[in-house]
C-alpha cells in the first residue's frame, strides 16, 4: 500500500482539549491487486489463508478476490465515510451463492480499516484501477486530538 500525504495549515498550539488545528489532509491511496490479497489473507483467520488472488476491473469497477472453494466479487464504494466492498457475485463450489452469505464479513472488515478515524478524515472517492485500488481520505479545518484523547498524537 502507498500513501501521498498532504498536509496544509497546521497550528500547534496545546491547550487542555487539543493539540493544535490543520486546515487541510488529502490522503491518496493506492492498493496493489497484491496488497488487496496480503491484507485479506492476514486480516481474515483461516479463510484467510484460502485466498489465492485478486483482480480488477477498471470497465465495472470491481474486485474479484479468488480463493481454493469460491470467488466474491465486490464493488468498492464510499458510504457514509468509509469505504465498503458491495458483494456483486459470491460463487462457490461452481454455484452462485446468495450475496448475503459473505456481505456482513466484509462490512465488518471495511468496517476495521476505514471508520473511527481521527479529526474527522473520511472517505472521499475509490476507483477500481488496472493494477487494483484507489482512495482519497480527506478532512478539513481539523482539530488535532492531544496526546489524552488519542495516543497517536502525544508526541505533539
Amino acid at each position: 500500500m502507498k500513501l501521498n500525504l498532504l498536509l496544509d495549515d497546521i497550528q500547534l498550539n496545546k491547550t487542555a482539549d487539543s493539540a493544535g488545528t490543520m486546515g487541510a489532509l488529502d490522503a491518496n491511496i493506492t492498493w496493489s491487486s497484491d496488497g488487496i490479497r496480503q491484507t485479506v489473507q492476514d486480516a481474515i483467520p483461516f479463510l484467510g489463508g484460502l485466498v489465492s488472488g485478486v483482480n480488477t476491473s477498471p470497465s465495472d469497477g470491481t474486485i474479484e478476490i479468488k480463493g481454493a472453494i469460491g470467488t466474491v466479487r465486490a464493488k468498492p464504494q464510499v458510504s457514509d465515510g468509509g469505504l465498503t466492498l458491495q458483494v456483486v457475485e459470491l460463487t462457490g463450489l461452481g454455484f452462485t451463492l446468495p450475496r448475503e452469505t459473505v456481505q456482513p464479513a466484509l462490512d465488518a472488515f471495511t468496517s476495521t480499516l476505514t471508520k473511527n478515524l481521527p479529526m474527522g478524515i473520511h472517505a472521499d472517492s475509490v476507483q477500481v484501477t488496472d493494477t487494483g485500488v484507489t482512495a482519497k481520505f480527506i478532512t478539513r479545518n481539523a482539530t488535532i486530538p492531544n496526546g489524552q484523547q488519542d495516543p497517536c498524537f502525544a508526541g505533539l
